[in-house]
């Protein structure tokens, strides 16, 4: 069997996909690799930031449904997505950051034996920087270039993902026996959880949670958390594992971007598994990826109709110059 290789993406709920690109544009310096629709709901935007060239493993992406009430935290989620920042130092840069930016955040803490820094959006998103300074395992990507943070201590990609469960012992089966991870530490409630390549970029922590009410989706929470797998050929061999263990799964999905495959692994927890390729730069040039409506072929031909849904967002950044902000490091 193939294991994963490690975290390919996060898809989360904004409220706003303009307040959400003003984020991780300006405040993050993410860069906007796709702008295009949730190919099931046409309505809704799908945003995806990731490293300089959108490498898998490096993208979080939001859908702003219309309409949708604000979620609640609690267990049975996926609670927290982590981005890796290259050292320790890093970390300091970002609480600065953070301070004049007006960001909350719990300030530098120490986790796994990992620095960590948490903080959350504007809809109360949960996220935390760690800090690859001490880290063996899946590669990082390629900070934005051209974006407002200096390459020395900007975002290159995802880190460990946070899950709060009520059944710890199902949950863990199903880490181990379905996934193949290895659980590798705990510290409290709270157990780490390791597979493919290892190290931050393939790492999942499971809380176990029976007293906190149940969480409910909507603006501010996860929608899912997807795997890397190579290629369809891998893809279809976890589908068919999935199926022996008895969970439903969509089958194969062709999200022209990548290709993919759904599982609900435990009560609101869904699972993706992702093909590394054909990732986000084959339909539009490197220096303006992310500035205009990207559309699948299968949706081109209702593009009049979906313009005519979604309100223009302005994403071009082509045009523009970031100063590096160094926030007093220098």
């Amino acid at each position: 069997m193939n294991p994963v290789k490690g975290i390919h993406h996060v898809t989360a709920i904004t409220s706003s996909a303009e307040k959400n690109y003003d984020f991780f544009t300006n405040v993050l310096g993410m860069r906007l690799v796709k702008k295009t629709v949730n190919q099931d709901d046409i309505q809704t935007y799908h945003l995806f930031f990731a490293d300089d060239k959108g490498s898998a493993g490096t993208d979080m992406t939001f859908f702003d449904f219309p309409g949708i009430p604000k979620g609640v935290h609690g267990t049975n989620e996926i609670a927290k997505t982590s981005f890796r920042v290259p050292n320790d130092e890093a970390l300091t840069y970002w609480e600065r950051r953070f301070d004049r930016l007006g960001v909350k955040h719990e300030g530098i803490q120490e986790q796994f034996g990992k620095k960590t820094l948490a903080f959350v959006d504007f809809d109360e998103q949960a996220y935390q920087l760690i800090s690859d300074e001490f880290n063996v395992g899946v590669a990082s990507g390629e900070p934005w270039q051209n974006g407002p943070v200096p390459l020395e201590y900007a975002i290159t990609g995802l880190g460990p993902i946070f899950i709060r469960i009520a059944d710890f012992t199902y949950f863990k089966q199903v880490m181990e026996q379905v996934m193949l991870f290895e659980e590798i530490g705990q510290e409290g409630d709270a157990h780490l959880f390791e597979g493919g390549e290892g190290g931050n970029g393939a790492q999942v922590v499971v809380i176990h949670d029976e007293t906190s009410p149940v969480a409910r989706q909507g603006f501010g929470t996860v929608h899912h958390v997807a795997f890397r797998v190579d290629d369809r050929s891998v893809l279809d061999e976890w589908t068919a594992r999935l199926q022996q263990f008895g969970l439903p799964t969509s089958g194969y999905v062709d999200r022209f971007f990548f290709e993919s495959s759904y599982a609900r692994v435990a009560p609101q927890i869904l699972f993706e598994w992702a093909t590394d390729g054909p990732g986000f730069m084959g339909d539009e040039p490197y220096e303006t990826v992310g500035e205009k409506l990207s559309l699948p072929p299968f949706l081109e031909p209702k593009r009049e109709q979906i313009e005519a849904m979604v309100r223009p967002i302005d994403t071009v950044r082509s045009t523009k110059t970031f100063e590096k902000e160094y926030e007093g490091m220098k």
